[in-house]
């Protein structure tokens, strides 16, 4: 991702400043004027105070930090991470039904030595693509695509990995014509039955039933500076206080963190992303998203199937419970 424009949120503003000051520095590396050995030396002393700098203000965050994190443009998205993580990847396309939906990817693929099927949301990096990707909000169509392709995983025994990226399903009048809260709704419904191991990670933002579409599993995990939750914090401040303006109000009581929601047992890993977020390395973020993947297929592997639809029943029927 190195080729990307590098984009600041408003709190990273001195993250920005001191890379350019290296990136400055850097330049007159270039020039007689200044010695090599004293530009190094100088460089070295940045570098240090650039990596405290990120880790001081990252350990910091808010609710509503982390959900800007979460939607940062320089984030990886899912394809960012097919080649990195899997083999073999053969994408498939179209629900048979209507068409292709192009905010949800998926096909057949290895990770490692395990076939698995792979899904998920995936929004787009230029203004082009994030007209064809329609900003990751799926239709109809994209869901019955990812029922499709889960239903076929279940034909031939091949454990199910979703990736979760979305701000939300597509609330447009041709979705609400062509069934979107039924596409959801089945989904959800078929997904609770499969006999089949099914594996979940939130990459970016999780939003309503657009991310719980393909988010019924067996194991959850999310990265560290991703969201869950079921409205916006926009959304859910334009309800409660008629003023998008309160959304960082909103994030602060609303849980949508990993961390607010594995101290409520709604999730069973947190991945822990490089440091200033999983867009700074997104190599490393990869090594250990597929080193979790492949830990919690080794966990399910060997549950048989009626196990495995009784553990998940337990599991979406403690949603909610209060200890």
């Amino acid at each position: 991702m190195s080729s990307m424009k590098t984009y600041y949120l408003e709190f990273e503003q001195p993250i920005a400043h001191l890379e350019a000051q290296m990136e400055a520095l850097r330049t007159e590396e270039l020039s007689s004027e200044l010695s090599l050995e004293s530009v190094e030396q100088e460089l070295q002393q940045l570098e240090l105070n650039h990596a405290r700098l990120i880790e001081n203000i990252y350990k910091k965050l808010t609710p509503w930090q982390i959900a800007q994190v979460a939607r940062h443009p320089n984030r990886p998205h899912t394809l960012d991470y097919m080649d990195r993580i899997f083999t073999d990847f053969d994408l498939l396309c179209g629900d048979r039904v209507f068409g292709e939906d192009a905010a949800i990817v998926g096909g057949l693929a290895h990770l490692k030595k395990y076939p698995v099927m792979v899904i998920g949301h995936q929004k787009g990096r230029t203004a082009q693509e994030k007209v064809k990707r329609n900003f990751g909000m799926p239709r109809p169509e994209g869901y019955r695509k990812a029922l499709r392709l889960m239903q076929m995983a279940e034909r031939f025994g091949l454990p199910i990995i979703t990736f979760i990226d979305t701000p939300g399903a597509y609330p447009g009048i041709d979705a609400e014509e062509r069934g979107q809260s039924e596409a959801i709704a089945r989904n959800i419904q078929v997904m609770s039955q499969l006999q089949v191991p099914i594996i979940t990670l939130v990459i970016g933002e999780g939003g309503s039933g657009g991310a719980l579409a393909i988010g019924v599993c067996d194991h959850l995990m999310m990265l560290q500076y991703s969201t869950y939750s079921v409205i916006s914090p926009e959304g859910c401040a334009s309800i409660l206080w008629k003023n998008a303006a309160h959304a960082e109000t909103a994030a602060s009581a609303m849980a949508l963190t990993a961390e607010g929601l594995q101290e409520l047992n709604l999730i069973d890993d947190i991945l822990e992303e490089p440091l200033g977020g999983a867009h700074r390395d997104t190599d490393e973020m990869a090594r250990r998203i597929q080193q979790a993947l492949i830990t919690a297929l080794k966990q399910l592997e060997n549950t048989e199937p009626e196990a495995l639809l009784a553990q998940r029943y337990e599991r979406i029927m403690a949603y909610g419970a209060l200890a």
